[in-house]
């Protein structure tokens, strides 16, 4: 599969990485980790053990926008790393083939 490649500058990323700790203040990032779910799992979390996932990277062009981001796992964040959800997609898929679990 060809991947989704667009040239984003260092500054971009800094500004929305920026906006993203800004909008981790917010009442209604509060309160979607107060919810205790993960966006990619869908497992029941305490919300420390939540994190913000972008569910398209900065890296990749995403907007640090409530459209955009999910609480997810610390577990899924670090595998999904820079993935758009199409390509997350089909990672869980390879493993669901093989009768894995991803590590």
């Amino acid at each position: 599969m060809d991947h989704f490649i667009i040239e984003i500058s260092e500054a971009d990323i800094r500004r929305e990485r920026e906006k993203s700790r800004e909008l981790r203040k917010s009442r209604w990032w509060k309160t979607r980790l107060a919810q205790g779910r993960c966006h990619w799992c869908g497992g029941s979390f305490a919300p420390e053990d939540l994190t913000m996932d972008h569910i398209i990277p900065v890296t990749r062009g995403g907007k640090a926008s409530r459209n955009n981001v999910v609480p997810a796992c610390k577990e899924c964040n670090s595998r999904k790393k820079y993935l758009l959800p199409m390509e997350w997609e089909d990672y869980l898929k390879q493993f669901e083939r093989n009768g894995e679990t991803p590590e």
